[in-house]
Parts: structure tokens; sequence; C-alpha cells
């Protein structure tokens, strides 16, 4: 378990494009070393942006895309084309954009998250059996993600895992339904021993409604956001979320 960086940017566009470049540098090296990529993605604000930047000149033609999973850290109790569904944005303005071709992403190669069923925890269950299919896992140990794409909202929270909510307590599933209290709505999500058995947890956090949160997360505050502790967690944050006094501004 390393100890958490903090990369400073001017603006969400500087952070989006870091955020960009650091997937891509991840996924050449997940390829090169294992023949695959395997990413959990997640929703919020800043994937929007980072998103037609993978699909567009030049970025989109460094990676192998028909060699990348594509995999959800949660999922909001919608259906797919929901326009708040985070598979929905993803497929949207990336997976959909990327398909066909000889390097395009492969239909098998897409996970999501079945999170409009009735039956949350079955989903859940379900969603589960599939990662032990794709990773070929047996026991207790978790899947190991190249890459976990995390964001952090005003009060802490990351992927579906909010503060005092039951999901943080969890250490024997991979994943769970989950009572988000302040939107009062059921998430899918992810948990702890699977967010801290990727090789690398990529947070991008922006917007001066987040500086609470990030000062809390660096002083060590019992917030979700701040417990994941990974192989490398990286946060790539804007210069209006940053609050510590040693972050690395960067251009």
């Amino acid at each position: 378990m390393s100890v958490p960086t903090f990369d400073t940017y001017p603006d969400p566009s500087a952070v989006a494009a870091a955020t960009a470049d650091r997937f891509l540098a991840e996924g050449q090296a997940a390829i090169e070393q294992r023949g695959r990529f395997r990413v959990a993605l997640s929703g919020g604000s800043t994937p929007k942006l980072v998103f037609p930047l993978l699909v567009s000149a030049p970025r989109r033609a460094q990676i192998d895309w028909s060699r990348v999973e594509f995999f959800w850290v949660d999922e909001r109790a919608v259906p797919p084309d929901h326009p708040e569904s985070n598979f929905g944005v993803a497929y949207q303005m990336l997976i959909a954009p990327l398909t066909g071709g000889p390097r395009g992403v492969r239909a098998d190669a897409v996970h999501r998250m079945q999170a409009e069923v009735a039956d949350l925890d079955g989903a859940a269950l379900a969603y589960e059996g599939e990662l032990r299919l794709a990773f070929e896992a047996r026991g207790a140990e978790p899947p190991r993600f190249d890459l976990i794409c995390l964001g952090m909202g005003p009060d802490g929270h990351t992927a579906s895992l909010f503060p005092e909510s039951a999901a943080l307590t969890v250490a024997d599933r991979w994943v769970v339904a989950n009572w988000a209290p302040g939107p009062a709505a059921w998430r899918m999500t992810l948990t702890f021993p699977v967010l801290d058995a990727a090789r690398l947890a990529l947070f991008t956090v922006t917007g001066a409604d987040k500086a609470d949160a990030l000062r809390g997360v660096r002083s060590g505050a019992a917030l979700p956001a701040g417990r994941v502790r990974g192989e490398r967690v990286t946060w790539l944050v804007d210069q209006a979320a940053e609050s510590g006094p040693n972050a690395t501004l960067r251009a």
C-alpha cells in the first residue's frame, strides 16, 4: 500500500487532460505486460470532459481498444438509457465511438452493472459473479483492476460509498447494493476490498465545493474517499478544490 500522491492543475480542463493521459499510460503498460487493460469507470462531471479526449486524435490511436475491458465502479438504480446512468454516459461518449474495426472495443468486453432490476442485491451478487468469471478469480482474493477511476463528492463519498452507509463496513463482498442518504436513492457499488486491490486508484476532483472534503482527506479525516489504499493512489485535483500545502502544481 502506497502513500497517496496529490497533483494540482489550474482548472477542470487540465485535470481532464491529465486523467486522459494517465488512462492511456496505464492502458499501454497493462497491455504490454499482461495483454489486456481492465478499467473500472465512474460517473460524475470530470469523466464527461475526459471521454471526448480519449475518442479524439491523437489519443484515440495510442491504445488498442480491442484489448480494453470496461467495468463500472458504481451505478444508480436506473435503466441504461437514463440520463443519470453512469453506464449510459460512458457508452454514448466513450464506448460507442470506439466500437468497430480491428482495434475497436469488443462487445463482450463491456461489463455493465444491471442496477435497474428490482432485486438490486441479487444484481450485485450477479455482478460479483461476472467479476469472478472475467478475472478468473477464485477464493476470497478480490479482482485486481489495472485502473479504477474514482471521484469524490462534497461529503467525501467515493464510488457509492457514502458516509455512515452500510457498505463502508463490508469486507466479504465485492459488490453490494447501498443506500445513498444524500440523494435518498439506492445504488450498486464496488466495495473497499476491490478498490484497495487496484494497481492504480485514480481520483479526479474539481470544484470549490470539494475543498472541505479534500482538506479532510489530506488531514486524515474518516471520509470514505480517504480510506482507499490501493497499490498506488493518485489524486488529480484542480486549484479550486485544492486545500493542502504540499501539492505539486502542474501546468
